[in-house]
């Protein structure tokens, strides 16, 4: 077992935030008294993330997401706890930390706005020291696996989003990172470019062995991508586990999708309940902790001649909406 690459111990990260009182007097107090009140956006978060996983982190704007990715990166100082990041501790070994990670922010680009895409490139080639063939091997991959060679001789600023995000995953990768941040890479993209990037990610971590750690409101993105996704909200890691670990545990009830090799008048079956039924079509729903999906199949290939049929898993966004719902209720 390799060691983890990320490891996150009661990890704190408070601000300081100024209180604001309305009205003339309220504004006299505010000059003179100063009052303030904390903010935890990191609450004694802890986790390991392994060499090549790639992790999906997600919760609500303000859940704390942004500020673990800046602690993670070098950028921000925790208050309290201990942060390992490839061996290192980010904030005190920036000019190292820097050289094994890439980071793309999907709001922001590291590029030059004015130059062409691959002046950008080459500038970063000298940037980050990288030997003349292993950056002419990577872009090379690049260029053709992100389609970047229609672009790559016109200024940052004339491109789409979808084109700059390509650029900016590319910029990102160069230097052959051992980790890569990836906050919301695909916000406002079409779905052509949001699969393109999607396949991107994937071959990265894959062939490469890349971590990957994704922030996205996408839930889509983590189905697609993430074996692993950890929920945060006001500052609280909520869950930490596989998709199908959060489905189980959160995801309500399944559906089952059947198409009759007859018409029947009725097509009840014991642990589960018709929702949905017509032209020797039903939909069922059944509770996954009640009857699995093999043995609901079984009771009903026992009643009924079946030509087809599928399992279908609850939305993740509502499984994901269920879990914030949770801890309203524990709160």
């Amino acid at each position: 077992m390799k060691p983890p690459i990320i490891t996150v111990s009661h990890l704190n990260k408070h601000f300081k935030v100024r209180k604001h009182h309305h009205g003339r007097m309220a504004g006299l107090r505010n000059f003179f008294t100063q009052e303030h009140k904390l903010v935890r956006a990191v609450d004694g978060v802890s986790f390991q993330i392994a060499p090549g996983e790639l992790v999906g982190y997600i919760g609500p704007n303000g859940a704390g997401k942004s500020t673990t990715i800046k602690m993670l990166t070098g950028l921000l100082v925790p208050t309290s706890g201990e942060l390992h990041v490839a061996g290192r501790v980010p904030w005190k070994e920036r000019r190292a930390h820097v050289a094994d990670l890439g980071a793309v922010f999907g709001q922001r680009t590291t590029l030059w706005w004015d130059l062409p895409v691959i002046e950008s490139l080459n500038l970063l080639q000298h940037i980050y020291r990288i030997p003349e063939a292993r950056f002419r091997r990577n872009l090379d991959e690049f260029r053709q696996i992100l389609e970047l060679d229609p672009f790559l001789d016109t200024p940052v600023r004339s491109l789409s989003l979808g084109q700059r995000m390509r650029a900016d995953i590319c910029a990102a990768l160069l230097h052959n990172p051992k980790l890569l941040f990836l906050d919301e890479p695909t916000i406002g993209l079409d779905v052509v470019a949001k699969e393109r990037i999607r396949q991107f990610i994937l071959h990265i971590n894959q062939e490469r062995g890349t971590t990957v750690i994704l922030t996205t409101h996408d839930l889509s993105d983590v189905e697609k991508l993430c074996a692993r996704v950890m929920i945060i909200d006001h500052g609280k890691l909520l869950f930490d586990g596989t998709l199908d670990i959060l489905r189980e545990r959160f995801g309500g009830k399944r559906e089952l999708i059947v198409d009759f090799a007859q018409e029947y008048p009725s097509v009840e079956v014991e642990g589960a309940q018709v929702v949905e039924k017509e032209d020797g079509h039903a939909v069922y729903q059944f509770e996954r902790s009640a009857i699995t999906a093999s043995e609901l199949i079984g009771r009903l290939s026992a009643k009924y001649r079946i030509r087809d049929l599928a399992v279908r898993e609850p939305d993740i966004e509502e499984t994901v909406r269920r879990i914030y719902e949770e801890r309203l209720l524990e709160r």
